[in-house]
Order: structure tokens, then C-alpha cells, then sequence
């Protein structure tokens, strides 16, 4: 599993472009599921057939895109200019490896001024002031490359000290590899509904593949796998979770108070390490949106502590994308649509 997060982490797909990486996802649920499909906007989805006659149906979500670029202009002298997918911070963008992805990969660096040739106080560049440089002349450059064209960061995953790995995209592919982990200790289980896998396109821009899964397939509810904000010096307190600490189960209106209650007490009962959050509002994830799509799902979202943000160097302990994983095993034994339909009827 490590590997296939190394591998993920390695590929482009970024939001609105993750056609991509599509067929690289449905290889991966294959093993698991009965079927596996793409939807005409990307999402790939898995289904693990119950065989009940009128079963229920659960879903699992993790969103596979990643911030990313796109080609707004290229100059005379070839230089390319670019808007930013998803909430790219322009702060991490000088010295950046990229590929730019016209009518082949072309490797380009995103150059910054030397502090030889700054005068005075400069301010921080501005992401419409940066460019790509690849190397080659303008001429070249525009048979190569359109307006439009997919730009990702090229900088590879890496292995850090025990446990830790460091690389981009692991928001939030690192969700769905805790979704694989769940469906591999599944396996030779009976459940009594059928389970749908739901890989999202869009999050970073709105939610959006999420919204449309959700309400195709209209489940009795939903787990939603996504990261959050692990620790740092910097970082201050308030819901912010030590690496190593395990799986973040959040509470509040955006949850559905059963599924919170009954992964926390499979989480103890197998002690399989978690920290409870509090999410006093949108949860600003998938959950949102599956929360709110159709006749209204009930959801629960699991997290996985995460450094350093949508930047190159996302970093997370593995420990806690298995203990994601394994809640969502035990859960899903554990799960009882019926009394989740009562929940709020007395």
C-alpha cells in the first residue's frame, strides 16, 4: 500500500484533469469490487456486490484530484504563464519543478529573481508574475504548448525516518489508499449491503465530483476519507493532530452522531489509535457536499493528519492512513442501517 501511495503521489491528475489518471484508478479497485466504472466527469466508481435482494448501500469517498496549474499565456520568448488549480500558495512557486503537459510532458522550472539583482524591500512574487521556463524558444515553445494545457509539480515522494513519507497529492490519495486498506481486510467478508467506492474528481474547486457521485448514487450513507493539519511549530492548537496519533474522527452538524459514535467505540474496542475533532460547521471537505446531495445522506468523515498543506512536501505518518483504514473495516462490520434510520425518529 505504500507503494501504490508513492505511485499515486508520482501522477498528474490534477482538478479538472483527472481523466488522466483514471485508468490507473480503476486498476486499483478492480481486486476489490464487482464492478468498476468511470463517470462522464472522471469519478471512478467500485461496487462491491451483497447479493440481498434490495440491499442497502454504503459509500466510501476519497477525492482523487490535486492542485495544480494550467497555461493562461506564453510569451514571445517562451516563457509560460500560469493560473492556479485549486489553492495553490504562490509563496512555494519560485525554484518549483514542473511538467507542462502539451502535445508531450515537457520538463520546466519555475524560475525567481536572485537576491543579487534585488534592490530594496521586494515583496513576495505574485503567482501572475511567475513563469515557466522550459528551455526552449518561443517558436518551440507555442508548437508544443496551448492555453489550457494540464500543469503539475514534478517533485517526487520520498521516504522520510521510520514510518514518515513526504511527497504531493497525498491530499488526498493518501485517502483512497486507506479506502484499499478497507477493502483488503474486507475481503471474504459477507456484508449486509452493498458497498459502493466513490475516487472524486474536483474537490479542490468546489466539491463537485463528490456533490454528483453522491446524488447518482444516492446511499443510505457514507464514510468520507480526507486529510487535516498535522502538527507543526508554527501551527498553533486548535484542531491540529500529532503524526503517528492515528485516525481523526470528527463530530458535529456536518456528522451523523451514530456513524461518529460507533467508529470511535470499534476504534476502542480494537484499539486502533484515533483522536476525536471538533467541527462546529462545513467541515469544508466531501462531507459537506455528500452531507447536503439528494434527499440529504448521513456521513462521516475520518482524517488523516497531514503537514505542510497543498504544498511539494506533504508529509504523513503511514501509521495513520492504516489506522483510517482499519476503522473503516470494523465500522463497516459493526454498521446497522436500521438503527441508523431511528436514530433521530424517537
Amino acid at each position: 500500500m505504500k507503494k501504490k501511495l508513492m505511485t499515486l503521489s508520482a501522477l498528474g491528475g490534477i482538478s479538472g484533469f483527472e481523466f488522466s489518471v483514471t485508468e490507473h484508478i480503476k486498476k486499483l479497485l478492480v481486486p476489490y469490487c464487482d464492478e468498476v466504472e468511470a463517470d462522464p466527469m472522471g469519478n471512478v466508481i467500485g461496487i462491491v456486490r451483497s447479493g440481498r435482494k434490495n440491499a442497502g448501500r454504503v459509500m466510501l469517498e476519497a477525492h482523487i484530484d490535486v492542485i495544480g496549474l494550467m497555461v493562461s499565456g506564453i510569451s514571445e520568448e517562451g516563457f509560460v504563464s500560469v493560473v492556479p488549480i485549486g489553492g495553490v500558495d504562490s509563496a512555494v512557486m519560485p525554484g518549483a519543478e514542473v511538467i507542462v503537459c502539451g502535445t508531450e510532458e515537457l520538463y520546466g522550472v519555475v524560475g525567481a529573481k536572485p537576491p543579487h539583482l534585488q534592490t530594496g524591500r521586494e515583496t513576495a512574487a505574485r503567482m501572475e508574475d511567475m513563469v515557466i521556463d522550459l528551455g526552449l524558444s518561443g517558436e518551440a515553445v507555442r508548437k508544443k504548448v496551448s492555453v489550457g494545457d494540464m500543469v503539475y509539480f514534478a517533485e517526487k515522494p520520498v521516504a522520510l525516518s521510520g514510518k514518515v513519507l513526504s511527497g504531493r497529492g497525498f491530499d488526498d490519495r493518501a485517502g483512497l489508499i486507506s479506502l484499499l486498506i478497507c477493502l483488503e481486510k474486507l475481503k471474504g467478508t459477507a456484508l449486509p449491503f452493498d458497498l459502493y467506492i466513490l475516487a472524486a474528481v474536483q474537490e479542490e474547486p468546489g466539491l463537485r465530483g463528490a456533490a454528483m457521485g453522491a446524488e447518482r448514487l444516492a446511499p443510505d450513507c457514507a464514510f468520507v476519507v480526507d486529510v487535516c493539519h498535522g502538527d507543526t511549530p508554527d501551527a498553533g492548537r486548535e484542531s491540529i493532530f500529532k503524526l503517528g496519533s492515528g485516525a481523526v474522527v470528527s463530530f458535529g452538524p456536518n456528522i451523523h452522531p451514530y456513524l461518529s459514535h460507533l467508529a470511535t467505540e470499534v476504534a476502542e474496542e480494537h484499539k486502533i489509535a484515533y483522536s476525536p475533532d471538533a467541527d462546529g460547521g462545513d467541515t469544508g471537505t466531501d462531507a459537506w457536499a455528500v452531507q447536503v446531495a439528494a434527499e440529504g445522506i448521513p456521513v462521516l468523515l475520518l482524517s488523516i493528519p497531514l503537514r505542510y498543506m497543498h504544498t511539494t512536501v506533504e508529509t504523513l505518518h503511514f501509521g495513520d492512513v492504516k489506522a483510517v483504514g482499519e476503522i473503516l473495516c470494523e465500522t463497516l462490520k459493526k454498521l446497522d442501517l436500521e438503527v441508523l434510520r431511528c436514530t433521530f425518529q424517537n
